[in-house]
């Protein structure tokens, strides 16, 4: 049993951070933020995958004036990135923002800091302080040295210097990330901050890579630290399309058993026993169950020797043969059907599994 760090709650638009809220997925949009319509549609599909917060680069005022048009057309609390300029950070506060992310330190002095934070106030949304390896202070670098993961000191001294500064004129709602392209650094920085504030903590690898190496990184650094009961949103860091990093993300919150959205699939690696095409009959149903709700488990295993007996868990599988494939539920054989009909007839299956879980949750409501 996972026990989780206690910290302070905040609210994002109308989403609980921290305390006893669920831990949130988050993704930040690739497209130019000024380009309404392009990041309108990608955060509309962000929010089909399963997405809760998402976060926009504001580089110039066209972006942050972008702002209020886009929140008009979106259901997902926004939340703006923000480097160096303060005059953008309070504009796109003016325009909607529901939170802002920036590191307090670049912004240019103080009384710079005193106007965002007073924007902020006046609008009562929250302010991300996030740091990473690359923006630490050059006086910290010399105290310190370069974060590593025997000696993560200078970022997490960076963090908590920049949440003193918001302190210091009064500002508490506050959430704090520090992240590391190094997995190591990752874990040990956030282990040393989870016990130095009791602020919610965004955790992430930054910089992680493409699908593979960025999945991988995510997942070892990540999963750590939420198995530690760090952690209260996340984000994996793709150089992909941003859906991807949803689904990544849940996936990862599902295999520590934090949260669970929609099937898991269950699929055998294949052997010389496999008489089917199973990595395309593998890749069409994962396809298919992106957009599915109902929390079952579906196994797609190559053949009938062993498919149902390690699949057994499964609420519903198929298993391959010589050009036929059985349909089993819960281990037990449930139909045989000829191999051109097994994808389809499955689906069907599933999909009276799917509308039967969406009519019992809505008799709940």
């Amino acid at each position: 049993m996972i026990k989780r760090r206690p910290s302070k709650q905040i609210y994002v638009g109308g989403v609980p951070i921290g305390g006893d809220a669920p831990i949130t997925v988050q993704s930040m949009t690739n497209t130019k933020t000024s380009d309404v319509a392009a990041t309108v549609g990608q955060i509309e599909r962000l929010a089909q995958a399963g997405c809760e917060l998402v976060r926009v680069a504001v580089p110039d005022m066209e972006a942050a004036q972008a702002i209020r048009s886009i929140r008009d057309q979106i259901h997902l609390p926004l939340i703006v990135d923000i480097h160096f300029d303060a005059r953008l950070a309070i504009a796109a506060i003016e325009h909607g923002a529901q939170a802002v992310r920036l590191n307090p330190g670049n912004l240019g002095g103080e009384q710079k800091l005193a106007m965002v934070v007073a924007a902020a106030r006046a609008h009562a949304i929250p302010i991300r302080v996030g740091v990473n390896s690359g923006s630490i202070a050059k006086d910290l670098l010399t105290r310190f040295g370069y974060p590593t993961p025997e000696h993560p000191e200078a970022l997490i001294e960076s963090a908590l210097e920049n949440v003193r500064s918001l302190e210091r004129l009064g500002f508490s709602d506050i959430k704090v990330s520090i992240k590391s392209a190094d997995v190591l650094t990752t874990i040990a920085s956030y282990r040393l901050l989870a016990k130095s504030c009791d602020y919610p903590l965004h955790i992430g690898v930054t910089e992680a890579g493409g699908l593979i190496a960025g999945t991988v990184k995510s997942s070892v650094g990540l999963g750590i630290l939420l198995y530690e009961g760090i952690g209260d949103t996340l984000r994996i860091s793709l150089t992909r399309d941003p859906v991807e990093e949803v689904r990544v993300a849940f996936e990862l919150l599902r295999s520590l058993r934090i949260r669970e959205k929609g099937p898991e699939l269950i699929s055998c690696p294949t052997c010389g026993r496999t008489r089917i095409d199973l990595f395309t009959l593998a890749e069409q149903v994962e396809a298919r169950l992106q957009n599915m709700r109902a929390p079952l488990k579906v196994a797609v295993m190559g053949c009938v020797v062993n498919g149902p007996g390690e699949a057994r868990e499964a609420d519903i599988g198929i298993a391959g043969g010589h050009g036929v494939g059985i349909i089993f539920k819960k281990g037990e054989l449930y139909k045989k059907v000829p191999e051109e009909e097994l994808f389809a007839v499955f689906m069907a299956e599933l999909e009276a599994m799917e509308a039967e879980y969406k009519n019992n949750y809505e008799q709940r409501q």
